[in-house]
C-alpha cells in the first residue's frame, strides 16, 4: 500500500474515504443551495488544508452525481496548491435542462484527490523533437478502438487518413 501523507486540516466535516483503496475523499457541502436547470453555484465545504510542499489536491466530480443528476464541476479538476490556505469551494454545474438539483448541508458534492507533483524546469529550444502524433490535435486518434489484422481490439495502429481529414 502506498505511503500516506499527513495533511493539516481545519474543517467542520473531515473528508472521508468511502472504501479502502479509494483515491478520492468525499467533500461535503457546508451550505444549502438550489441549482436551477443549467445553473451553477460555488458551494463551500468548510474545509481548509495545508498540503506539504511537493503535493497538490485535485477537486473532482462524483460519478454518481454526474450519472444520476447531471451534476458536474465546472473547472474540473480544481487545483488546490500547497500554498493555498483558504476554504475549498466547489463550483457545481447542473447540466440537466429541466430538473433543478438541491444541495443540503452534509451532501457529498465532490472528491478530493491528494497527489505528489513534479515541478518542471522549462527549457527553451528552437524546435521540438518529432513524435508519432506530431501536431495532430483534437480527434486525431479517432473515435473507435483500433483493431489489428487478427481482429484484436486495442493494438496501436496509426491512422491512414491524411492529417487534413482527421476530425
Amino acid at each position: 500500500m502506498p505511503e500516506s501523507v499527513e495533511v493539516l486540516i481545519v474543517a467542520q466535516t473531515i473528508p472521508a474515504y468511502a472504501h479502502p483503496g479509494d483515491a478520492g475523499a468525499d467533500l461535503t457541502s457546508s451550505e444549502v443551495v438550489e441549482l436551477p436547470p443549467g445553473g451553477r453555484a460555488t458551494i463551500g465545504t468548510g474545509v481548509a488544508i495545508a498540503l506539504p510542499d511537493g503535493f497538490v489536491a485535485f477537486v473532482v466530480p462524483r460519478s454518481g452525481l454526474a450519472a444520476r443528476h447531471g451534476i458536474t464541476i465546472v473547472n474540473s479538476p480544481g487545483t488546490v496548491d500547497a500554498g493555498y490556505r483558504g476554504e475549498i469551494r466547489v463550483t457545481l454545474l447542473n447540466t440537466d435542462s429541466s430538473v433543478p438539483y438541491s444541495v443540503a448541508v452534509g451532501d457529498r458534492i465532490a472528491q478530493l484527490v491528494i497527489m505528489p507533483v513534479s515541478r518542471a524546469r522549462f527549457v527553451p529550444v528552437e524546435q521540438l523533437p518529432g513524435s508519432h502524433r506530431g501536431e495532430a490535435g483534437f480527434g486525431s486518434t479517432g473515435y473507435t478502438a483500433p483493431v489489428d489484422v487478427s481482429g484484436s481490439v486495442g493494438s496501436e495502429q496509426p491512422s491512414t487518413a491524411p492529417l487534413g481529414e482527421l476530425s
